[in-house]
């Protein structure tokens, strides 16, 4: 004698009646929506993430393949790995940012007063003092880069700032014209 389990049926008349043609075509369309759904929704999730993946990619690609400067300020980021204390209440601030696998650039440029200039020297252990009349730091190269074209009669100052690496050098250009509010050209690279 079988064990009686409840809810099912002792009989063979109790058995599941065979399935008919149309409940098996019902079953069977609802496995393929399911099938479909479980897979063809995450599949389609993957290719709209891809392609906005890749249109993100082609906007920084476009971004930073674009010659000269862009007017705003650096990110925080960029100012701290390439330690570029920019002064506050600073105007005409611009910068661009040049990266390969040997080394990367900072470009930045910088309207501030005479104070706001003391301060950027200081964050390097630079004064005033330390700037040199008509020394043209930056090179033929860099300012060629960035579309810098010094035109004005001046006076012109210089220094570099030569850290070991993986710190990055300064090359520092001030222009002076308006004794007041110095016109600073900073080119910060970093040699990782």
């Amino acid at each position: 004698m079988t064990p009686s389990v409840p809810g099912q049926s002792t009989s063979p008349e109790g058995s599941k009646p065979p399935e008919d043609h149309k409940h098996m075509i019902r079953r069977r369309w609802l496995t393929a929506i399911i099938i479909v759904l479980l897979i063809g929704i995450p599949a389609g999730y993957l290719a709209i993430s891809a392609g906005q993946s890749r249109d993100s990619g082609r906007d920084k690609e476009e971004k930073y393949a674009a010659t000269g400067l862009t007017s705003e300020w650096p990110s925080r980021v960029q100012r701290r790995i390439y330690e570029v204390p920019i002064p506050p209440y600073s105007r005409r601030v611009a910068y661009y940012e040049t990266n390969n696998w040997r080394t990367s650039r900072l470009y930045v440029q910088f309207l501030t007063s005479n104070k706001g200039l003391d301060k950027f020297l200081k964050s390097m252990d630079k004064d005033v003092a330390d700037l040199n009349e008509g020394d043209m730091t930056l090179s033929k190269r860099d300012r060629q880069v960035v579309g810098w074209t010094f035109t004005k009669s001046g006076p012109f100052y210089g220094l570099q700032h030569k850290q070991p690496d993986p710190r990055p050098s300064h090359d520092v250009y001030v222009d002076r014209s308006n004794p007041h509010h110095p016109m600073v050209y900073v080119v910060a690279t970093a040699n990782p």
